[in-house]
């Protein structure tokens, strides 16, 4: 007796079969025959307003851009440092020589930060890269926001200046200790 009673109650569909429209689909509700309204002429999404071109995409006038758009601090080092052992050492490794993990397993290794070519790179193609994905490697625009892309592109920069110093790079202070360890 309780059988049919639970069976009539749970099929109840009056919520889900109800009067519906796709996005622009004709209808009767709206004097226009509209199902939808139109959006308000210049209304933008909120945080879809990209008006600064190289925060956005990493180029001027649609190159790959020379110069970062705010200044590197220690900071933003700091934090593309954080950014960078986060989602790219697992297939470049620490050091950017592309011997992460990932590649260590038998995929493919994406090249060494210190070779000519990307020593010789414009800043704006590694954000372009991570922001578009380049061969193997895919978009990371989801999952890291363009001013970490630029805060990782800073540490990339660092990275490889840290593999081509030399002594006269150091502070002079410095180059006494490095000097006296090395005997």
């Amino acid at each position: 007796m309780a059988l049919p009673l639970l069976i009539g109650v749970g099929c109840r569909t009056d919520m889900h079969v109800q009067p519906r429209y796709r996005p622009m689909q004709p209808s009767h509700v709206f004097d226009d025959g509209r199902s939808a309204r139109p959006l308000i002429e210049g209304t933008v999404a909120r945080g879809h307003l990209r008006v600064d071109e190289l925060l956005y995409t990493g180029k001027v006038n649609g190159k790959d851009s020379e110069v970062f758009p705010f200044p590197i601090t220690q900071e933003i080092l700091e934090r593309g440092q954080q950014r960078f052992n986060i989602y790219c050492v697992p297939c470049h490794d620490r050091t950017g020589s592309g011997n992460g993990i990932i590649p260590q397993r038998g995929f493919r290794h994406p090249p060494s930060y210190h070779i000519d070519r990307l020593r010789q790179a414009p800043v704006g193609h590694f954000f372009d890269v991570m922001t578009n994905g380049f061969g193997a490697m895919y978009s990371f625009a989801s999952r890291v926001s363009p001013r970490d892309r630029w805060a990782i592109a800073a540490y990339i920069r660092a990275l490889q200046l840290s593999q081509q110093a030399g002594l006269n790079d150091v502070p002079p202070a410095e180059q006494h200790k490095l000097l006296s360890e090395g005997k």
